[in-house]
């Protein structure tokens, strides 16, 4: 051995190889820990969310339209969705708010009317939210 290595030993200054796997244990941990949080949380922002779909509308007369849709909302949990009904020209001629109460069901399927202004070309489901 020479001076060199013999100074480096007694101060010190080489890394052993249990400091080589603590380390390397460490950053694994912490890279596990973070994989599972960001799963958790993508898993829990997606069991409270609700969707909608629209499956058709009605145009009843020049004051009046009927939306038909499906939402999938977590169960037993309220919803409220904002339905629109739009002119040819893709203006805003009809708004409702509607709330369902709480279900056993994951899936519905409703038709609801909406009031216009003038004569509408399509209703359908603009948003759907967990009150």
């Amino acid at each position: 051995m020479t001076t060199q290595d013999l100074l480096d030993e007694r101060y010190g200054r080489t890394r052993s190889p249990r400091r080589r796997i603590v380390g390397w244990s460490i950053v694994a941990v912490l890279a596990l820990g973070a994989t599972g949080f960001l799963g958790w949380t993508t898993v829990a922002n997606s069991l409270g969310s609700v969707t909608a779909t629209d499956t058709g509308f009605t145009v009843e007369n020049d004051r009046s339209v009927s939306a038909t849709f499906q939402i999938t909302a977590p169960v037993g949990e309220p919803v409220a969705c904002a339905l629109e009904a739009r002119d040819e020209e893709h203006g805003t001629v009809g708004w409702r708010v509607v709330e369902y109460p709480a279900s056993d069901q994951h899936s519905r399927a409703f038709t609801e009317k909406i009031p216009t202004l003038s004569l509408a070309t399509t209703g359908f489901v603009n948003a759907c939210w967990v009150p």
